[in-house]
């Protein structure tokens, strides 16, 4: 099937009926302060899914003292560790329960393939959640033998409130990610989906609360970056910011927060991680993988591999290969379960990223495919090649975070390391090879958080993510996280 034209392959799923949404703070559905609402919409037809409450500053300042009240005087404080891991345990056997509505609710919301979101998206949140569930009793510190008559030990404590603000391009699986390590260290959180995604976000906080996770402990105020988003990252009483989003909006979450009261922040931000084939390796795998490694999710994924280096011996056939699995791409309803690509997330999304193609050829990179809108309804960006791409070029510098490739031939090794790391971005990586030995030496010469051998996109719960350079602060996943959320007291006795 052509990409220009919508898949019409049948078994669908059904798509859900939404109702207007409030916000959910200290364990009640309110309306904003203000009594303003948005619209969310449906990035597949551009129609109106529903209204959501509009919060700003008020409404995260309500939030914000539910959330100190149960971080202080609640139910919260009082349960055990143990306790903490059986309520997340509770909430992922919810999430498990009612993970074909989610996986709907996100497709509806996001666009994604509802066979994607089904098979990736749910199940990864779902096992962060338990992952953490079993972390919950094993957060603990230390005795040090220090000198003198002293017993000296360690207790890891939650940080406090904290704030998180989440992106739309994978809303339940960046909610888990935050959420789950927060409440196994004991914190309490105001949480802010993306103006584009709220839906997910508030149906968890409803099964959270199902699953007896006391009022405050979780409230979630839908907004806008500007009004919420900023008035979390600068509020004086939340004791910790956790964002994931770009480098522009992550350095005025930062500068708010140290204008404020200096509060924790770590951040998940930007990519444009290079994939690295050399001509030894599998190549059925490696197209297959460099290809997913980039079209994945619409191409909406921070650690996108968009920058794909390959040798010149073995240049031409892989990139023919990789424009015949662009058109074959099924591009249509996200409902259907035929579908391999969905819409982009909005009209500013596709926006951006046709400006980008419009760069690449006004810069001289040879297109091979794609580079144009599909349809005249929804958001749909046919999957777009650009060849022989130079590091110099807007689309190998910037982040287009859309269905856009770009091909950049390399000789050796030495050259390809260098080139690799001429970026200002730091957040993953990839290199595809048979020689264990070149393996080992690009994947430790690249300053990235994340290097996949032979692989890409791999994410495990257990997996430290996060950036090295301008790609953010910090590590979400893994025992890591568990550090963004707690602090370290010592306490020394004499004896």
């Amino acid at each position: 099937m052509s990409t220009a034209t919508a898949s019409r392959s049948t078994p669908h799923s059904r798509k859900p009926t939404v109702t207007d949404q409030k916000m959910f703070i200290g364990g009640r559905w309110v309306d904003s302060v203000s009594g303003q609402t948005f619209e969310t919409h449906d990035p597949s037809t551009g129609e109106v899914i529903c209204r959501v409450a509009e919060g700003d500053a008020a409404d995260v300042d309500l939030a914000v003292q539910a959330a100190r009240r149960a971080f202080e005087s609640g139910p919260w404080p009082q349960k055990s560790a143990a306790e903490r891991g059986r309520l997340l345990h509770r909430l992922a056997d919810l999430i498990e329960q009612h993970h074909k509505e989610l996986a709907a609710l996100e497709t509806l919301d996001n666009g994604k393939p509802y066979a994607v979101a089904l098979a990736a998206d749910l199940p990864l949140a779902i096992k962060c959640y338990r992952y953490y569930a079993g972390w919950a009793d094993k957060i603990h510190g230390k005795t040090i033998p220090i000198e003198g008559p002293y017993f000296c030990y360690t207790r890891h404590e939650p940080v406090g409130v904290v704030g998180q603000i989440i992106p739309w391009n994978f809303p339940i699986l960046m909610q888990a990610w935050k959420l789950a390590p927060a409440l196994a260290a004991g914190c309490t959180i105001v949480l802010k989906p993306a103006e584009q995604t709220p839906l997910t976000a508030l149906r968890v906080a409803e099964l959270a609360q199902e699953a007896g996770i006391p009022d405050g402990v979780l409230n979630v105020v839908p907004g806008f970056g500007p009004t919420a988003g900023a008035a979390i990252a600068a509020h004086p009483d939340i004791d910790k910011v956790a964002f994931t989003g770009s480098g522009e909006v992550g350095r005025l979450v930062m500068a708010a927060a140290a204008r404020s009261n200096l509060k924790r922040v770590s951040l998940e931000l930007g990519g444009k991680s290079p994939n690295i084939v050399f001509a030894d390796a599998d190549l059925d795998a490696a197209v297959q993988g460099a290809y997913d490694g980039l079209f994945f999710n619409q191409g909406q994924c921070c650690c996108a591999g968009s920058r794909l280096f390959v040798e010149e011996k073995i240049h031409a056939e892989f990139v023919a290969r990789l424009v015949e699995k662009a058109k074959k791409q099924k591009l249509g309803d996200p409902f259907d379960l035929a579908t391999t690509q969905g819409p982009q997330v909005s009209q500013e999304q596709l926006d951006r990223i046709l400006g980008y193609i419009q760069s690449g050829r006004e810069a001289g990179a040879h297109l091979l495919c794609g580079g144009h809108r599909v349809g005249e309804r929804g958001y749909f960006i046919a999957p777009t090649i650009f060849d022989n791409v130079t590091d110099d070029m807007k689309i190998a510098e910037e982040e287009i975070f859309g269905p856009v490739m770009s091909v950049l031939p390399f000789r050796d090794v030495e050259e390809v390391i260098a080139r690799g790391n001429k970026t200002f971005y730091g957040l993953a990586a990839a290199v595809w090879t048979r020689d264990v030995s070149q393996a080992f030496r690009v994947a430790n010469s690249l300053r990235t958080g994340t290097v996949w051998v032979n692989c890409f996109d791999v994410f495990d719960a257990a997996a430290p993510f996060g950036g090295f350079k301008q790609s953010g602060i910090g590590r979400e996943l893994g025992e890591y996280a568990l550090s963004l959320y707690s602090e370290v007291k010592t306490v020394t006795v004499s004896l």
